[in-house]
């Protein structure tokens, strides 16, 4: 086991964990943040996606050791109120239906916003075709980021 310094949502953490432990289960094991979601186990469905220095990984493959003094930030420190333009755009086009696939789908839309913040439809569905949503709510999630990004 190494010690490990994580900057998560803004706060420092000290951590116990072996090299190779994927981020998603220091998050959620041992930090007990459980926003971020465990999907496919193979970076395939985009659930766990956090934000690494305000780019879109996947937590769930990404090993702890890879961290360095990046700061990473989870659905839980996208805002502290749930009051970020992407959550209260998904809450007006009644994005969730099952909502598992949601906090990974936001963190992945937030990325993009950062880096473009009025993306056009395609630009929205490329940025948007790693992360699954097994309810199919695609035309819903576009239409949020897109209202979402007219706060930005």
């Amino acid at each position: 086991m190494e010690k490990y310094t994580l900057v998560v949502n803004g706060k420092k953490h000290q951590v116990e964990a072996e090299s190779d432990m994927p981020l998603l289960w220091v998050l959620r094991d041992i930090l007990s943040m459980k926003g971020t979601k465990f999907g496919c186990g193979q970076a395939l469905c985009g659930a766990c996606t956090v934000l690494l220095d305000d780019e879109a990984i996947r937590s769930c493959s990404f090993p702890i050791s890879e961290v360095g003094d990046q700061k990473v930030t989870t659905i839980e420190g996208l805002s502290k109120d749930g009051n970020h333009p992407l959550q209260l755009a998904w809450v007006d086009h009644v994005v969730p239906q099952c909502g598992y696939c949601q906090t990974g789908q936001i963190m992945n839309a937030a990325a993009l916003l950062k880096r473009n913040s009025s993306p056009s439809e395609s630009e929205i569905e490329s940025a948007m075709a790693g992360n699954i949503c097994r309810c199919g709510t695609y035309n819903r999630i576009k239409e949020a980021i897109i209202t979402a990004s007219k706060s930005y």
